[in-house]
């Protein structure tokens, strides 16, 4: 049998959040209570109407494929829903529906990149966003951001970047993982930059919709103008209707790359499950109320978790806009003891509040921003509590030896 396995893998790292979640595994095997603060999952269940939903899908037998690209109802759902809340307005031959949004931006990595192309990220990145790129043979180009300028690229390291080879421009607002959002004004000198380009901008706006202290999210679709034929944007049910597990995400495109994601997914997973499909399209057309009050959870646990990050010495975080991370800066931590040597970086620091606090939490370092530490609180405040006290007592405990 062949050893070998293809040479495109050679570029991709593997993911620390694997080690980390055998780690926690193993914890839990041996009886102890892990705080979850590292997995991106609302811990709420979908509203009610949308299992009512599935289940009416169910008895009417919705149990064989469908378009590759999806049901013709839930494409214009997703166009209305888009028109309502995004404030431009797409056509239904514009979307594709896939396995959820990291689907979605895989099937966009296979149509638009190629080896030679470069595709801009800015730092902090998810972390598969560079690993689609670099799969398809195409090269990532960084462009960093600092707390201090609220994690959000500037247009002048946005020029910068830009080359001859600048296929793509990926953009995610509030991003994971660090919960910045570009504001209106922010995003409009990106966008006016971009179109100096022939390149695609591609919007990851899954959180859109978990936004805090009266931000305002604004597509940058709706700011493109004449250059809308070259944008896209991905989006999906999984964050705001709390359903992760159905796997429903869609891209928006001109109807040429929409085509050609159909090509491309035709050949891999067909249609995303039907059943999923009708469940999503009842989500986006039902009432918005439950929605609301998990955003105002979150909101809430958003102030409990930053407030409790910096109470434990030396640790800053800033107050995230949108989505449900707090990204601590976590170098203060950097000296203390732990395995019996000093802790020297952002993957000591999340396993050492694994093993000694059980709080799992994900190295900064996985999304391109080393000495912080991501922090969600898509769980209850009292575990938000229990969790930043058990890493303060684990601190506390390690500087006395």
């Amino acid at each position: 049998m062949p050893s070998t396995l293809a040479r495109r893998l050679d570029a991709v790292q593997p993911s620390v959040t694997l080690a980390m979640n055998a780690k926690a595994a193993e914890l839990r095997t041996k009886g102890a209570d892990v705080y979850a603060f590292g997995v991106g999952e609302p811990d709420f269940e979908p509203p009610a109407f949308v299992l009512d939903a599935a289940r009416a899908a169910l008895e009417k037998g919705v149990s064989k494929y469908t378009a590759v690209s999806g049901i013709p109802a839930l494409k214009q759902a997703i166009c209305a829903r888009t028109s309502e809340v995004r404030g431009w307005s797409p056509k239904p031959s514009q979307v594709t529906v896939s396995v959820g949004a990291k689907h979605a931006l895989f099937n966009l990595a296979l149509a638009l990149y190629e080896p030679g192309d470069e595709v801009i990220i800015p730092t902090p990145y998810w972390v598969s966003y560079p690993e689609q790129v670099k799969l398809c043979g195409a090269t990532p180009v960084f462009v960093e951001t600092t707390e201090a300028d609220g994690f959000k690229m500037s247009p002048q390291a946005f020029e910068k970047a830009l080359s001859p080879r600048t296929k793509a421009v990926i953009l995610c607002s509030p991003s994971n993982p660090t919960g910045s959002a570009y504001s209106a004004a922010e995003l409009q000198a990106i966008v006016d930059v971009w179109k100096k380009s022939d390149s695609w901008l591609i919007v990851d706006e899954i959180y859109a919709d978990l936004v805090y202290d009266g931000f305002k999210h604004v597509s940058a679709a709706k700011l493109a103008g004449d250059a809308i034929n070259r944008v896209i944007v991905v989006d999906g049910v999984s964050k705001t209707y709390a359903m992760t597990g159905w796997r429903i995400g869609w891209s928006i495109t001109p109807e040429p790359l929409a085509k050609a994601l159909d090509t491309v997914q035709g050949q891999s997973t067909t249609n995303a499950t039907a059943i999923a499909q009708h469940a999503a399209m009842a989500a986006i057309t039902g009432p918005q109320d439950e929605v609301e009050k998990m955003r105002l959870q979150f909101e809430k646990r958003r102030m409990v978790m930053v407030e409790g990050l910096r109470s434990i010495s030396g640790v800053t975080c800033r107050v995230p806009e949108g989505a449900f991370y707090a990204f601590a800066d976590c170098r203060a931590l950097y000296g203390i003891p732990f395995k019996g040597k000093p802790i020297a970086s952002d993957e000591d620091v999340a396993f050492f509040m694994l093993e000694e606090a059980h709080v799992a939490a994900v190295p900064g370092g996985a999304f391109g921003a080393p000495g912080y530490v991501r922090f969600s609180y898509a769980t209850n405040e009292e575990r938000i509590r229990g969790g930043i006290a058990a890493i303060k007592a684990a601190v506390e405990r390690a500087k006395k030896g």
